[in-house]
């Protein structure tokens, strides 16, 4: 049959209108609704608030209490006469560094140190709802405001340039930034850098968005972390305090066993496979 020139050119153009909106949609990413949440959600704002609330009618709390601290490991010998100290994690516990994960999936990229040093460079991050204002409080309470990142060391400048600008304490001519890799024992567990403080401070509170800014157990298995979780139970909205974060974390790599080697959809399908289901309806 011979197609008229007409009816074939407006089937050409109906191809390549449908080429041209296939091409615009946007791949399948696992970020999505994560990053959606953080970024544009009422409900996460909301969250945030109330954490940082609680914070400060613990902090009181804490205040009036000697015996209380937010460290059980690290926390040795005499602790009860020794200056207050808050310790917070930043990347997503202060920081909102979602920016980063758009651009991730805008650019189907993963996390790399590269980049997101060079994230931490533009120092575009902005303050979660809250912090700025907690911080700001401990301070005026008299209480000293240390950071426990685990950005690398080389990233520390930008980092408190970013954070001064939002109007963190910077907590004047003591070092309260502790990042990775300051000192050699200071890598990404942070027990050691929560016991550096520890030992001239009585940390009142704890602060962060992943288990392991709270527990150096964080990378085992995902039994293990119930375990753990269950063993710090008293701790939990007492004197370490959440930031939601269902972005990353070590939620997200335990079902993989931690194994960053592992493709993506090897990831995918051992995250899918924990997942408990319902059976569904009877038919």
């Amino acid at each position: 049959m011979i197609m008229r020139k007409g009816t074939a050119l407006a089937i050409a153009i109906v191809a390549i209108t449908g080429a041209a909106a296939r091409a615009e949609e946007p791949p399948p990413n696992d970020l999505l609704l994560a990053v959606l949440w953080n970024q544009r959600s009422v409900e996460y704002k909301g969250n945030a608030l109330t954490v940082y609330a609680l914070a400060r009618v613990r902090l009181d709390e804490a205040l009036a209490d000697r015996s209380w601290t937010a460290a059980p490991v690290e926390q040795k010998g005499d602790y009860a006469n020794l200056p207050p100290a808050v310790v917070l994690d930043i990347d997503e516990t202060l920081l909102d560094n979602s920016p980063y994960e758009v651009w991730m999936m805008k650019a189907d990229q993963s996390f790399s140190t590269k980049t997101w040093n060079q994230f931490c460079a533009a120092q575009i991050s902005k303050a979660i709802p809250g912090a700025v204002e907690f911080t700001r409080y401990a301070d005026s309470r008299g209480v000293k405001v240390f950071y426990i990142s685990n950005r690398d060391a080389v990233t520390e400048k930008d980092t408190r340039e970013n954070m001064e600008k939002l109007g963190f304490p910077m907590s004047g001519n003591v070092d309260t930034f502790l990042m990775q890799n300051e000192r050699p024992d200071w890598g990404s567990r942070k027990g050691t850098r929560r016991a550096f403080i520890a030992r001239d401070y009585r940390i009142l509170l704890n602060f962060g968005d992943n288990l392991g800014d709270f527990d150096d157990r964080y990378r085992s298995s995902e039994a293990e972390r119930q375990k753990v979780f269950e063993e710090d139970k008293a701790h939990w909205g007492r004197d370490w305090l959440v930031i939601a974060n269902p972005t990353y974390g070590s939620f997200d790599t335990a079902p993989y066993g931690h194994d960053f080697k592992k493709s993506r959809e090897a990831q995918r399908k051992a995250k899918w496979d924990v997942l408990e289901s319902w059976s569904g309806p009877k038919e």
